[in-house]
């Protein structure tokens, strides 16, 4: 058992302390930005909530963070009231937050210059895999802090990988989300090309999803999909700011993406129908708007 922390509990991160607790059985300490939901989590699992960042941090051998952006990042962090400000040595930060690569290689490099370690762990599987504990994880940072962590964060996923230096699961997860964006975009247009022409949906996925057009996207999404239904995961704005993170980093390392570039303008036009909270899967409402 470890003493762990875990910063934002929102729809990824509140399942995700859980199994922490119940899973791993480690004694766990909550800290959200809104106080009332700490104090939920810790009706329904026990363990402990604290008001700051610093003070869930404090004597803490793990804190792990899944908040908004790399300025909600930046505050549980280095703010005044944030976790670096009270992290013991030798303990291991571990940030499950879907940012960028750059924020990731500034904390490292703070953590090392205050003693501890850090891993950037995006994540994907969304609010269902959170809630089952069988996220994919994308670790960057040394071997000895991912071989420290490696058992710790097993209580909410399937899939770990170190995938090199600090930066490196951001980098893993930018690729991760340039695919779905494609693989969507892909299904929608057709899945509204099937209805065009006249055929049964639910017949032509029944065929094809066993050949090579198959995909996670295809088998959980196209029902919904053809029902007109976007309420089922992870939300239009949110891969709207990871794509903002790919492009951006794309620009830095020269890539070239624009497919990925046209699908972000895609998920704008979703937006201004209303969408913005609609899952991914939306891109087909804009074709048949």
């Amino acid at each position: 058992m470890a003493k762990v922390a875990f910063l934002g509990l929102g729809v990824m991160g509140y399942p995700m302390a859980a199994h922490l607790k119940n899973r791993g059985g480690h004694d766990v300490t909550v800290y959200n930005r809104t106080t009332a939901k700490a104090e939920q989590w810790v009706a329904e699992h026990g363990g402990n909530f604290a008001t700051t960042p610093a003070e869930a941090a404090r004597g803490m051998d793990f804190v792990f963070a899944c908040v908004g952006n790399d300025d909600d990042l930046r505050s549980v962090t280095l703010g005044p009231d944030g976790a670096f400000q009270s992290m013991s040595r030798n303990a291991v930060f571990i940030d499950n937050t879907t940012a960028s690569a750059d924020v990731a290689r500034e904390l490292d490099a703070e953590a090392r210059k205050l003693g501890f370690g850090f891993i950037d762990a995006p994540v994907s599987g969304g609010q269902a895999g959170a809630e089952n504990g069988v996220l994919t994880v994308m670790c960057g940072g040394d071997e000895e802090n991912f071989a420290k962590a490696r058992p710790v964060i097993e209580a909410y996923a399937r899939m770990i990988g170190l995938m090199g230096p600090a930066g490196s699961g951001q980098v893993t997860k930018m690729v991760n989300q340039i695919c779905i964006a494609g693989l969507v975009q892909g299904l929608a247009e057709g899945i509204h090309f099937g209805k065009k022409a006249g055929l049964d949906i639910e017949k032509v996925i029944e065929v094809i999803s066993k050949g090579a057009a198959g995909s996670w996207q295809m088998e959980n999404r196209h029902k919904t999909m053809n029902a007109g239904q976007y309420d089922f995961g992870f939300a239009v704005d949110w891969m709207r700011k990871d794509l903002g993170i790919c492009l951006a980093e794309a620009d830095r390392n020269g890539a070239s993406l624009p497919t990925t570039a046209l699908i972000d303008q895609f998920y704008k036009d979703v937006q201004a129908l209303g969408g913005a909270r609609w899952d991914t899967s939306s891109l087909l409402a804009r074709l048949e708007r």
